[in-house]
């Protein structure tokens, strides 16, 4: 069993930062898989970034490429999502994801966390 709790979700300026990070329970981070997804208000959940157990691969929904860095710390059992030249179109509820295998958006992913709120005001 894993538990997984969101923090460092706010409201930000339209080309602003935020930083999320997700911190995981029990001892076996460093076995999954980590991801984080977001949904907006009448939208379906989408994929936004995920990382590998060692942190050596990465993979990026298009839509944040080049402005969102996915990072993992195995030793504090936290993974983040660095999130620079906001938009509104980025407002959502951001929520991390663990899974011994998956590295992508395809359904299945183990364990969520509850989420927290991104807002990017125009």
């Amino acid at each position: 069993q894993v538990q997984l709790v969101e923090s460092g979700g706010g409201l930000v300026q339209t080309g602003g930062s935020l930083r999320l990070s997700c911190a995981a329970s029990g001892r076996t981070f460093s076995r999954y898989n980590m991801g984080w997804f977001r949904q907006a208000p009448g939208k379906e959940r989408e994929f936004v970034a995920a990382i590998s157990r060692s942190g050596d691969s990465t993979n990026y929904a298009d839509s944040v490429k080049g402005r969102f860095t996915i990072s993992r710390e195995n030793a504090k059992n936290t993974v983040y999502l660095q999130m620079n030249s906001l938009n509104p179109e980025d407002t959502a509820v951001y929520s991390c994801a663990a899974d011994p295998y998956l590295l992508s958006g395809l359904p299945g992913w183990d364990y969520w966390g509850q989420g927290t709120q991104v807002t990017v005001s125009s």
